[in-house]
């Protein structure tokens, strides 16, 4: 069973950064992709970005290519969202996703496991 901790939320201004990271234990697949996700109240869970077990190819959500950028440490069983430029449209509860295999996915039915999500809110 894999087990997610996400960290790194907290309110922040509009135009600031915040770095959440997503530590993973458990994991006993040799590859797996990982994936942030976000949801904001009254609204349904969306894709922000994934990336692959190599690192090598990643995709974002149209809403935040070119503020936010996802890596990953597989030394420390991690994978980081640096988020840039923050808007108050951002705030929401940020979840880490992870599925075993080597496709990018976007939909949150194809992640097989989550965090309980940390939460980032942006003040205008």
């Amino acid at each position: 069973q894999v087990h997610l901790v996400e960290s790194g939320g907290g309110l922040v201004q509009a135009g600031g950064s915040l770095r959440l990271s997503c530590a993973a234990s458990g994991r006993t697949f040799s590859s797996s992709v990982t994936g942030w996700f976000r949801q904001a109240p009254g609204k349904e869970r969306e894709f922000v970005a994934v990336i692959s077990w190599s690192g090598g190819r990643t995709d974002y959500a149209d809403s935040v290519k070119g503020r936010f950028t996802i890596s990953r440490d597989n030394a420390k069983n991690t994978v980081y969202l640096q988020m840039n430029s923050l808007k108050p449209d951002d705030t929401a509860v940020y979840y880490c996703a992870d599925r075993a295999g080597y496709g990018l996915a976007f939909n949150a039915h194809e992640y097989h496991y989550w965090g309980q999500g940390t939460q980032v809110t942006v003040s205008a």
